[in-house]
């Protein structure tokens, strides 16, 4: 591979398109990209000669106007939301990376749920006060999971959740039911409170957009009945004051909150204190770096073929 900047590399070739690597683990790609297949893609440090960039998009979005021959943007993140905004321009190809976050995902939706049923936090306490005090809990088989947004990773907890014996409720803009997918039924995002009344828990994988911008308010939260919600979507789908009156009221029994509006978390949240919201820091699903890089891998050599790219993002449309 190719650099425009270690002093000893081959001259460039003008007609191949220039990389720059734009993302926290900048490193690890670029040793991905020495050791892969794309002999024809040169890598610049020189933002204002890149036409592809591989970047986080909240680094891009800062940057955009640094890159002024950009053609494709490739994202490391499946949230695109940072670069969705009117005051960003929108005269490139954006792609993300979808797939490889519903084992991950799901691994988070499950494993605090099977903790809350089974009272394993409580146990874990119990030990170290060395109390025995058993605790009566429900199978999770038979309840019903609400997953709003029935895309890979709707579908992938929806796969991982039946196994469980969970019944998996969707609900997505259309209303019709994926193909091969093991939803028993989808509503659409107007029939919502139809899908919610029946929760037992609640998954946010929603992408943002202007109709689903705190879907989960005040009204829509009413219709829970003490269930689990759980937010790994996007952080503007939850309205805080609506969430938290939700939890006051026992619509939602816990709230489980990877995603934020504002990261990191401002310390005036009151969700911090609050005894009934578990907070992580955006790590349901990481971004790694080698599954990453084999889409942008398969995407270069779609774009060096003329090809359409896989996983396009409509502007207009917000995913």
């Amino acid at each position: 591979m190719k650099s425009t900047d270690d002093g000893q590399s081959a001259p460039l070739n003008l007609a191949a398109p220039l990389l720059y690597i734009l993302s926290n683990q900048a490193e690890a790609y670029q040793a991905l990209l020495a050791n892969s297949t794309l002999s024809n893609i040169e890598l610049t440090s020189d933002a204002s000669q890149a036409t592809i960039v591989l970047a986080d998009p909240p680094l891009l979005s800062k940057q955009l106007d640094d890159f002024p021959k950009l053609l494709w943007a490739q994202s490391t993140f499946a949230g695109i939301d940072a670069l969705i905004t009117p005051s960003l321009r929108q005269d490139y190809q954006l792609t993300n990376v979808k797939g490889i976050f519903g084992q991950l995902i799901s691994e988070y939706v499950l494993g605090y749920s099977l903790s809350y049923f089974r009272h394993f936090s409580d146990y874990q306490q119990q030990q170290s006060e060395q109390k025995w005090q058993p605790h009566a809990y429900q199978s999770v088989a038979g309840k019903i999971i609400v997953i709003l947004g029935t895309g890979s990773i709707g579908s992938k907890l929806a796969q991982a959740a039946s196994a469980l014996g969970f019944i998996c409720l969707g609900v997505n803009r259309s209303g019709q039911m994926p193909p091969n997918s093991h939803f028993q039924q989808c509503y659409s995002i107007e029939k919502i409170d139809c899908a919610l009344e029946q929760a037992s828990i609640v998954v946010n994988a929603l992408p943002s957009t202007q109709q689903t911008r705190h879907i989960l308010n005040q009204q829509h939260l009413s219709d829970c009945q003490n269930a689990l919600l759980f937010n790994i979507g996007r952080g503007d789908a939850v309205e805080e004051q609506g969430l938290l009156t939700a939890l006051e009221k026992g619509w939602v029994a816990h709230a489980y909150l990877d995603v934020f509006p504002v990261e990191p978390l401002p310390q005036s949240s009151q969700y911090w204190q609050h005894p009934n919201v578990t907070i992580t820091p955006h790590i349901a699903a990481t971004s790694f770096p080698e599954q990453v890089f084999e889409i942008f891998e398969q995407n270069c050599h779609r774009w060096l073929n003329q090809q359409p790219l896989l996983n396009q993002i409509d502007f207009d449309l917000g995913y």
